[in-house]
């Protein structure tokens, strides 16, 4: 096997709902069959108030993003009610190197971003630098824990702007990946990936034929939870920084 190609051989599923081409592309780089099978898909939730609520955003000390879905569908609310990043006087947090970027792509300054991305060190770490009694607007999905909420000093209001849905479309393409492929690794980015896999796919087919790769400790412990082996979890929460791990 050549170095260059260390995954030569091996058959890498991502299972999240915005597979990037980027990333796909990587793997296919250093060798590997790269498939895409996203188990769960993003909707906009729109509400007739959007226009008050975005005239509202534009008040807080602190917008805070931790999904680079948020950040999209902040975006599209934007571009409907003719909204730009300068109407916003408020810093921006992002957790994670992906939202970050996604905010910049956005024409937005990020302002903060925890050393790990997670909700967890977020709110111990984002405390130190915002001002004291900060107003804090939470760009959020439906489904994402208080933790942002509840473990930050602070006033938080949350805005639910998306909701994530389970797809079916891909479930038979990966129940028959797994009964005829050896080598088959699955990167789980989500709970609710998890949980949509731990439904439909793993009554029939189980754990044990995959090696599963996980983005962050959320993850990993809702896999954990349904009784799967955690095989690759980096320090850095990026699927980049899984496809290094499996390398390794």
């Amino acid at each position: 096997m050549l170095k260059s190609q260390p995954l030569s051989g091996k058959t890498v599923v991502v299972t999240g709902s915005s597979v990037t081409t980027t990333v796909l592309q990587k793997i296919e780089q250093l060798g590997g069959e790269a498939i895409a099978c996203p188990l769960i898909q993003t909707v906009e939730i729109i509400e007739p108030y959007d226009y008050m609520q975005l005239e509202m955003a534009r008040n807080f000390d602190w917008l805070i993003f931790t999904s680079q879905n948020g950040v999209e569908t902040f975006g599209a609310k934007m571009n409907r009610h003719h909204f730009t990043p300068a109407d916003f006087s408020g810093k921006i947090a992002a957790v994670g190197s992906k939202t970050r970027k996604k905010l910049i792509s956005n024409g937005f300054t990020v302002h903060f971003v925890p050393s790990v991305f997670s909700a967890d060190v977020f709110v111990k770490e984002f405390p130190k630098i915002a001002e004291p009694k900060s107003s804090c607007l939470f760009v959020r999905g439906k489904k994402a824990r208080d933790t942002i909420k509840e473990g930050l000093p602070f006033n938080v209001t949350e805005w639910n702007v998306y909701d994530t849905e389970e797809s079916s479309n891909h479930l038979q393409k990966l129940k028959s990946l797994i009964e005829n492929r050896s080598e088959l690794l699955v990167i789980f980015a989500s709970p609710s990936a998890v949980d949509a896999f731990a439904i439909h796919i793993a009554p029939s087919v189980g754990w044990d034929k995959i090696k599963i790769a996980s983005i962050g400790h959320i993850t990993s412990n809702a896999l954990k939870k349904h009784g799967a082996h955690v095989t690759y979890q980096p320090n850095t929460y990026t699927m980049e920084s899984v496809l290094d791990e499996i390398i390794k």
